[in-house]
């Protein structure tokens, strides 16, 4: 089943985008992420990827309360990253109503967290790995590692990780097309489910995804191309079904 995750990054309690994950290149979409999460349920989302990029730069829950009230309030299920540190972070969230925690930058900063938080709550925690040029970005992207994403991806199936959201810094938000032998070597490599995150910027590019389905590519963040129209959730919905 290959899912559409639509995704709303929230700062300042309003829904953005920021270009490349750049803090100054951000683009006000909404003044409320509930409010957004109700317009892409009503086209039909199942998922909704939310982000709370204050908590990211943060290290702490910063938007946690839209987050909360999205999962109790909407019949979707929901997917938080962002300033998730402690074990308090992910069990606050998952004892709210919240699906799924995504744990980033810890996975790096961090790794016996994340390892003891797969044991805790297996498939109910997702692994956010953000690369650039192949290499493990880390802090809301303003650091580059030296590990390579899909060793780092090895480390942590081998440690019971079931999912994997995967961006490409180099087209998140760019509208320039997705990196999809990045997300397809990733999923081989783990022989694990990969959610690919960056550049989606039409049906077409959802349609060629979709392809890897079999291979471990298993759903599309989209976001961008949403908030400047160039598809809506339900075509995007539509479009995978076929």
């Amino acid at each position: 089943m290959f899912t559409i995750y639509p995704a709303i990054d929230m700062r300042d309690g309003k829904c953005v985008r920021l270009a490349q994950g750049d803090y100054n290149k951000e683009t006000v979409y909404g003044h409320s992420p509930v409010e957004m999460a109700r317009s892409f349920v009503s086209q039909g989302a199942t998922w909704i990827h939310m982000v709370d990029l204050d908590g990211a730069k943060e290290g702490r829950r910063v938007n946690d309360a839209f987050v909360v009230e999205v999962a109790q309030t909407l019949a979707v299920n929901v997917q938080i990253g962002g300033g998730i540190r402690t074990e308090e972070d992910v069990a606050y969230y998952l004892e709210q109503g919240v699906s799924r925690v995504i744990l980033g930058s810890a996975a790096i900063s961090n790794p016996s967290f994340v390892k003891a938080m797969l044991r805790a709550y297996g498939e109910r925690i997702v692994i956010g790995i953000d690369a650039k040029n192949g290499f493990v970005a880390t802090e809301g992207w303003t650091h580059t590692s030296t590990i390579e994403a899909v060793e780092l991806g090895r480390q942590l199936a081998d440690a019971g990780a079931e999912t994997f959201i995967f961006t490409d810094i180099a087209t998140d938000g760019m509208l320039s097309g997705p990196n999809i032998e990045a997300f397809v070597r990733l999923a081989q490599a783990t022989n694990k489910r990969v959610i690919a995150s960056g550049g989606i910027r039409s049906l077409d590019d959802l349609h060629a995804l979709k392809q890897f389905e079999n291979e471990g590519v298993a759903g599309a963040i989209v976001g961008k191309a949403l908030y400047t129209g160039q598809f809506t959730v339900a075509e995007a919905l539509k479009a995978v079904e076929q």
